[in-house]
């Protein structure tokens, strides 16, 4: 299986309070299926769907980390790549450490504040689905200062930076790494701006899209779930989509992809 691009996601997790719970929360909104996770990894369960690895949950280790869904970012050299975070102004807060043969992980923390994770591959190189319904789709990185978020992840990975219009006039832009062409047809990432409007106390963060075969049936399981909307379903020209939090307090979106709007 090939292993993915520098700066191309990857991975993700969800780290939870209560595993048990998020395995019947996912498994009944997305139809996953989970193997046992060892104990000497800390539990961590992979997901499944059609016999294709999506998405991983785990537990807390400490009940004061938030509970949250995690962005990995594949580095086919993660040591020279932690470097670059840092001297790009970031921080690495879990240093490169190898997980088995399946590869070795590092969390670091952008200058606004965003935490996101690095993997290079071994046994286990990142998704085995995704872009088709409850798979992974896309990640928006949200940003209080674009003007210091854009040049450190052009600096980490070599992404090119491309504005796009919106409709509402808000500033959006899309990050593609090096040999894809800028713009939506090679981005990997987008780079949303956190707005005046929203809670002075909301931190940069990356929102994990999930794909969806219908978003409106997504949201109200969600909620019969026990889980909330944070953004009701709205047509875009890239999908319908819903901003979602599990029964958690887990944030993550859902993107019919089919319903893009022209």
């Amino acid at each position: 299986m090939a292993v993915f691009e520098d700066g191309v996601p990857c991975w993700v997790d969800a780290m939870l309070p209560d595993l048990e719970a998020g395995k019947r929360f996912y498994g009944e909104l997305f139809g996953w299926t989970f193997q046992e996770g060892e104990k000497k990894y800390g539990s961590y369960t992979q997901a499944f769907h059609d016999s294709r690895n999506v998405a991983a949950l785990a537990p807390k280790p400490d009940g004061r980390m938030p509970t949250v869904w995690n962005l990995y970012f594949a580095a086919r050299d993660i040591a020279a790549t932690a470097v670059k975070i840092r001297d790009a102004g970031g921080q690495i807060i879990t240093d490169p450490t190898p997980i088995g043969d399946f590869g070795t992980m590092a969390m670091g923390v952008d200058p606004g504040g965003a935490v996101f994770g690095l993997w290079q591959a071994g046994s286990h190189t990142g998704f085995e689905k995704q872009g088709l319904p409850v798979s992974y789709a896309w990640t928006d990185l949200f940003a209080r200062e674009p003007e210091r978020a854009d040049p450190f992840y052009e600096a980490v990975f070599g992404y090119t930076t491309r504005r796009l219009d919106t409709a509402n006039g808000t500033e959006f832009a899309v990050w593609s790494p090096p040999g894809r062409p800028p713009g939506l047809e090679g981005a990997v990432v987008g780079r949303a701006v956190i707005s005046a409007g929203l809670p002075a106390e909301m931190p940069a963060h990356f929102l994990v899209y999930f794909a969806v075969a219908d978003c409106d049936e997504t949201v109200n399981t969600t909620t019969r779930l026990g889980g909330r909307v944070i953004l009701d379903p709205e047509d875009t020209p890239y999908g319908r989509f819903a901003v979602l939090v599990d029964n958690q307090g887990a944030n993550f979106a859902a993107i019919d992809l089919s319903r893009a709007v022209r």
